[in-house]
């Protein structure tokens, strides 16, 4: 299935915009969410092709809610990728567990991520 629209979950607004003028420099839809809550319901009303999401956030982290996402009927079958600065390797085994298809440590590389998302699409 072809990635048109990607939905961003970070608490930071940099990040946000960072990541936003990346994906849509390159011709994706962007939708933006900026809590774990918000995520999860933009991923049932916005039904993306794909999810970035921060790990450290206020409220729900994005462990709990790519574990949320992945196990609901309505979103299990959106990718997501883990966009964090936690980088340590128990922290990715843990992502992947939660259901996360990637992992991607911050500062973002570009380039790689953007190979990440072609290589799902």
């Amino acid at each position: 299935m072809p990635i048109h629209k990607i939905l961003i979950v970070d608490d930071s607004p940099t990040e946000r915009f960072a990541l936003n003028e990346l994906l849509t420099a390159k011709g994706y839809y962007v939708v933006m969410a900026e809590n774990g809550e918000e995520g999860i319901a933009k991923a049932k009303s916005e039904k993306p092709d794909l999810i970035l999401m921060d790990v450290v956030m206020p409220g729900l982290n994005g462990y709990q809610a790519t574990r949320t996402i992945s196990r609901d009927e309505a979103t299990r079958t959106i990718p997501v990728i883990m966009c964090t600065s936690k980088g340590q390797e128990t922290d990715k085994i843990w992502g992947m567990r939660q259901g996360a298809h990637d992992y991607v440590v911050k500062p973002v590389d570009g380039p790689a991520l953007l190979a990440k998302i072609a290589a799902l699409g």
